[in-house]
């Protein structure tokens, strides 16, 4: 297939993920809000979210202090803000629009419609709708994008490229998300289980995933940091997992591969083996901010390399 039509399928499924994972986590940075804390560590775990994204010189000219208000405004609505929920499903749909020959009707049609919803309301009506309701319809609605697409899209190589983009999207988001709250949620003095305030943000924090369903399945017991870190990071049937992302995405690209793709290839190769044959009480000694450091640093060199051998050079 032509490398433009890729780039186009690549970059929609990744804006997509992107938007519905950013409301993943300022979802659960809404719902941590919620317990008692200070004001000084509520506006701290709000920064984090603009640090995680190196957005703090454009955050700090047009709002100053961060704030939950601030921060949401800023990362659900501004469209000055090239990350913003509001930005990436425009993005995602001028996307699918370049290539709207090779969409399903359905598909363009799930994409269009949840842009012009979101383009009709202020950060106002958002709110005054509830944000909470506003973060479950952006996640309902890249839920039924991905539905839509592989339910009736041709299983070839365009599809190869959406399901690639959306895994490495989701990969990357849900080590960000994991680094910038376990440490946040490092249990305190009541011992390693924690009390009823790690609990409620302990499942937060999976609930923010999807997980928390899953945990309870997996482990039948309390909520502690090294499990909620081995079912996000280590185990290949969690959907959202580090491991189950980075198979796909290895599959994939075996699919797709060519002759100028071998070291991708065994890049990601690489990088899914240390997941595969990983143990989490390696990942916590070595450290997991250091793990998840250098492990959002290998999914941004397999970007890059996926863009140079398939896609149009940037």
């Amino acid at each position: 297939m032509l490398s433009r039509t890729a780039d186009h399928l690549y970059w929609m499924a990744r804006y997509i993920e992107r938007a519905e994972n950013l409301a993943r986590l300022l979802d659960v940075t809404y719902q941590m809000s919620l317990v008692p804390q200070s004001p000084e560590a509520a506006n701290q775990n709000w920064n984090a979210i603009i640090v995680l994204n190196s957005l703090e010189e454009p955050f700090a000219k047009a709002y100053g202090e961060p704030s939950a208000e601030n921060v949401l405004r800023f990362m659900v609505r501004d469209e000055s803000n090239f990350s913003s929920i509001y930005s990436c499903l425009r993005a995602a749909r001028e996307n699918a629009h370049a290539v709207r020959g090779t969409l399903t009707t359905e598909m363009w049609e799930t994409i269009n419609a949840a842009w012009i919803d979101l383009r009709a309301q202020s950060f106002e009506q958002i709110m005054a709708g509830g944000i909470t309701e506003f973060f479950e319809w952006v996640k309902l609605r890249s839920a039924l994008t991905r539905g839509v697409t592989f339910g009736t899209l041709l299983q070839d190589e365009a599809a190869h490229f959406i399901r690639m983009g959306g895994l490495l999207e989701r990969a990357d988001n849900t080590a960000r998300i994991l680094d910038v709250k376990y440490h946040f949620l490092q249990p305190n003095g009541e011992g390693e289980e924690g009390g009823v305030t790690d609990f409620y943000q302990w499942g937060a924090l999976l609930r923010s995933l999807s997980a928390f369903e899953v945990y309870r399945k997996v482990y039948r017991d309390v909520i502690t940091p090294a499990r909620v870190a081995e079912l996000l990071i280590l185990r290949m049937d969690m959907p959202r997992s580090l491991h189950h992302c980075l198979d796909k995405v290895n599959h994939l690209l075996g699919l797709v591969g060519n002759r100028q793709s071998s070291e991708t290839l065994r890049r990601a190769g690489l990088l899914h083996s240390r997941l595969h044959y990983g143990r989490i009480d390696d990942v916590l000694e070595d450290g997991l901010h250091e793990y998840l450091t250098e492990f959002m640093d290998d999914i941004y060199d397999l970007g890059n390399r996926i863009s140079q051998d398939f896609l149009v050079p940037a």
